[in-house]
């Protein structure tokens, strides 16, 4: 019923930059939060930085002042996460990730918390 879509993975150097990005697609009535999480080889998935539908950020403290999330201004199903300064630590699968209200196909309103299929960030000189 809600599809994440996530783009903008690849391969950077130490210090390079990235900018990751996240469609929602589907029935959706209206979207909450959108967040990034990463997952490195062997670990658990964790939160690296949210925005809510009125625009309040929060961030992974190993990502302050270098990773900036952000929404679309007009549609709002669209979230951002530009990497700065990237560092081999942040090497991991990133996921998008969205509180979502939908339409079934009844027309009834249901809650889903969706998550994109991953886009992958490798760091390495």
């Amino acid at each position: 019923q809600v599809q994440l879509v996530e783009s903008g993975g690849g391969l950077v150097q130490p210090g390079g930059s990235l900018r990751l990005s996240c469609a929602a697609s589907g029935r959706i009535f209206s979207i909450n939060a959108m967040g990034w999480y990463l997952q490195a080889p062997g670990k658990e998935r964790e939160l690296v930085a949210t925005i809510t539908s009125g625009d309040i950020a929060n961030y992974a403290e190993s990502v302050q002042g270098r990773f900036t999330i952000s929404r679309d201004n007009a549609k709002k199903n669209t979230v951002y996460q530009q990497m700065n300064n990237l560092k081999q630590d942040d090497k991991a699968d990133y996921y998008c990730n969205a509180d979502v209200v939908y339409e079934d196909a009844y027309l009834i309103r249901r809650y889903s918390m969706a998550w994109g299929q991953g886009t992958q960030v490798t760091v390495s000189s």
